[in-house]
């Protein structure tokens, strides 16, 4: 009866404290929610925790009045899109090569991809190349730079390392060739990882705003959600004077009907919703163990 007193004990402090971890890791997501929700000028009086007090959608309403913030959600959903489906096929097909034993340059070839991780060339080098490469004011330069990444290799190619060869070898025998290897063996069996790095690299995309203002800063055909709302952010720094800034594709005047902070959270809201919705879809694959009882050596 103790023992079952015991683990019964240890199971409700496990319940606490879990219980606990969740509060603590929903508030700040659930707070935020509130303020955008919530009145603007209610909203400086302070005291709103979880749930909107004075329920309202106008802080959404002016910032998708914004100019360009239509193009740029466009643009930040296609350059997510492709970077992610070209970042990791890219890095699975380099991974693949240096985890084959037969690629005679695959240490020199990992020595060198392992330096690029301690090095760079540095902002002015990397400006000039895209330059010399035509890539500013076209869409390419969010997705081509960034297409295979050195840290991405090594995950994958960790992973592949552990994959038993006698799968490969099975195929060669089968009369497959090294392309039908890695796509119809090797990347099912990859899923997991490649999960985890169309994550990151999807994160990445959604999240980045620095190369627009770097390189297609001047059109505005080819500007970024991120860009967009890092220039309403600022925005709101504003002085009474510069209130204009504020104004949308209509013209009205929103400065006295929203608040900084309001519009601080609308915009975090804006930028983490579609991750939050893409993420339970990838997270199935990061425990799912496909290799297990494949093939026993």
């Amino acid at each position: 009866m103790t023992g079952k007193w015991g683990d019964r004990l240890f199971d409700w402090c496990n319940y606490l404290f879990l219980t606990m971890v969740l509060l603590v890791t929903l508030y700040p997501f659930l707070n935020v929610l509130a303020i955008s929700l919530n009145d603007s000028v209610d909203t400086v009086r302070g005291g709103i925790y979880i749930w909107p007090r004075e329920f309202t959608l106008e802080n959404y309403r002016v910032i998708f009045e914004y100019d360009h913030l239509v193009t740029g959600f466009i643009n930040s959903v296609l350059r997510t899109v492709i970077g992610t489906v070209l970042g990791v096929f890219s890095s699975a097909m380099v991974a693949f090569t240096l985890s084959r034993g037969d690629f005679q340059a695959r240490k020199f070839v990992s020595t060198i991809i392992v330096l690029t991780l301690y090095f760079s060339g540095g902002l002015i080098p990397g400006y000039m190349l895209i330059r010399e490469l035509n890539l500013i004011n076209t869409f390419w330069v969010y997705v081509l730079p960034g297409m295979v990444n050195a840290f991405h290799i090594i995950i994958v190619r960790s992973f592949m390392d552990g994959l038993p060869y006698s799968l490969q070898e099975s195929a060669k025998i089968d009369g497959a060739n090294d392309f039908t290897i890695f796509w119809r063996i090797i990347l099912p069996l990859c899923t997991p990882v490649l999960a985890t790095i169309a994550l990151f690299v999807a994160v990445g995309q959604w999240n980045a705003w620095f190369d627009t203002y770097l390189y297609n800063s001047s059109n505005p055909n080819l500007t970024t959600l991120q860009y967009e709302l890092m220039k309403i952010l600022q925005n709101t720094t504003m002085s009474a004077s510069d209130a204009n800034a504020f104004r949308g594709t209509s013209g009205e005047d929103h400065s006295r009907t929203v608040s900084p902070e309001s519009i601080k959270m609308a915009i975090s809201m804006i930028t983490i919703i579609p991750i939050l919705l893409v993420y339970p879809f990838v997270q199935r694959f990061f425990v799912k163990g496909m290799t297990l009882g494949a093939v026993k050596s």
